[in-house]
């Protein structure tokens, strides 16, 4: 026998295994939780069950193209089926696509009808949204309210009726408040308007100019002007917020001032969603539930103080309930697809998130 029809028997053979496996393991549905550096896909069944896992590379396709951020999906979906002995030309019945540059309907139909074109056996139906989006499907189907703070930020309401209200994700130019760029931005600034004799600041700069010294490895002012114009990079830039952190926890108190200041601004963002936020969220068990995304949250305890100082100043809402997810949002973006394509699939939102603090106006000792 030939080689040729040793593989073609041995294709048909493996396609026939799989569509079997498959056949088994029920209805489908995929997620895929997609950042500006990594991405991450989870397989679901009917039960909520998590059947397999792959990682890849960023899929925003703001930064990579379309072709490419559909190369990547289709990689990642293919890389999974794999792992549960599936065929690629067997879809699943539903795949979600949070990514980080979803915003806008218009492009992601344009993701869709590409990958339906280019890769038509990766999934019978699509859902696609922004990682926001997919942070808050995460924790509930009707709605709620995720504050990104990481490298920039941003803050996004989706009420029960799917009206949304967004404050901030402009970018480091137009916004980006609490944000680690910004709190690294506002740390520099700080530092040259004291070296300038131009402000004064609130407390003294040797500690917080030391160390933005030894991250950029400069001895000047001028030396710095490269990584903010010539060489600009945002990432890098922001990576000064863990120092400033450090620098904070140890005592030094203009960083410490700079978090409560970024604490504030997270509240001013959060503030200005819910003012906007049905009744339904509102009044829902433990006060509005806003999921905090980002690696400035971890730091809360320097934004503690700015947060809870303007929210009790300023407003007039009873509680929040802060979280943090336990689970990847790549769950979220399952979910997102299971609904869009009306499947049932079990959930359990409450295993999915954890609440790490609980505000209350009128108590002094908030948990």
């Amino acid at each position: 026998m030939q080689r040729s029809e040793c593989d073609a028997r041995n294709c048909v053979a493996s396609a026939a295994c799989s569509t079997k496996s498959s056949t088994k393991m029920g209805k489908l549905v995929g997620g895929i939780e997609g950042g500006a550096t990594h991405s991450n896909i989870i397989v679901l069944d009917s039960n909520g069950n998590v059947l397999g896992t792959a990682t890849g590379p960023g899929t925003n396709h703001h930064l990579i193209g379309m072709e490419e951020c559909q190369k990547r999906i289709a990689d990642m979906v293919n890389a999974v089926k794999l792992k549960l002995k599936m065929g690629f030309h067997q879809p699943f019945d539903a795949l979600g696509l949070s990514l980080s540059g979803c915003e806008e309907e218009k492009t992601n139909q344009e993701l869709v009808n590409g990958l339906k074109d280019s890769y038509p056996n990766l999934a019978k139906t699509y859902a696609v949204g922004s990682d926001t989006e997919g942070s808050v499907a995460t924790t509930s189907n009707k709605g709620g309210i995720t504050c990104i703070a990481g490298t920039g930020s941003n803050t996004l309401l989706i009420n029960p009726d799917g009206n949304r209200v967004q404050c901030g994700g402009w970018g480091n130019l137009l916004g980006d408040e609490g944000s680690a760029w910004k709190i690294s931005h506002r740390a520099i600034k700080y530092c040259f308007d004291d070296l300038d004799n131009f402000e004064k600041p609130p407390f003294p700069t040797d500690a917080i100019w030391a160390t933005v010294k030894q991250h950029f490895n400069i001895q000047a002012q001028a030396d710095i002007l490269d990584y903010f114009y010539t060489k600009f990079d945002k990432a890098n830039i922001a990576a000064l917020c863990k120092k400033i952190s450090e620098l904070a926890f140890k005592g030094d108190e203009l960083s410490k001032h700079i978090f409560e200041e970024a604490g504030t601004h997270l509240a001013k963002s959060i503030a200005a969603v819910v003012a906007k936020a049905s009744s339904e969220l509102v009044e829902r068990e433990g006060g509005v539930h806003v999921l905090c995304v980002g690696s400035v949250w971890i730091s809360w305890d320097l934004l503690k103080p700015g947060f809870v100082t303007w929210m009790r100043k300023n407003t007039e809402i009873r509680t929040i309930s802060l979280l943090r997810l336990t689970k990847s949002m790549a769950m979220g973006a399952c979910y997102m697809a299971a609904d869009k394509a009306e499947l049932d699939v079990k959930r359990n939102y409450p295993q999915n998130y954890t609440v790490f603090y609980k505000y209350d106006m009128k108590s002094a000792f908030d948990r």
